[in-house]
């Protein structure tokens, strides 16, 4: 599994959310919503410390990353966070991963 975030998603977090030092911008599952590849979920983000990634990249200083916990929402694919300038917020992209 990968984890890619765009330089145009990487502009709107800066611009959006201010990271503490050993914090991050988690991605997960959540219910409610749909997603490319699942019905009735949809995925979430928060700022957090990473206590047991599955996956992680840190880009201009900021780190991304998925725990292992929601491995059942993301298995089988990866992950490429862009930006939806229309509706000014991140988009999820899932890629069947070659892995």
């Amino acid at each position: 599994m990968q984890l890619t975030i765009t330089p145009s998603a990487l502009e709107w977090f800066k611009r959006e959310i201010q990271l503490e030092s050993g914090m991050g911008i988690r991605f997960y599952g959540k219910v409610y919503g749909k997603t490319q590849v699942h019905d009735g979920f949809s995925v979430g983000l928060s700022v957090d410390r990473p206590e047991d990634p599955l996956v992680k990249t840190t880009v201009s200083d900021m780190l991304f990353f998925i725990e292992e916990t929601d491995e059942w929402f993301f298995k089988r694919y990866d992950l490429i966070v862009d930006y939806d300038k229309k509706l000014d917020e991140p988009t999820y992209v899932f890629e069947e991963s070659k892995e």
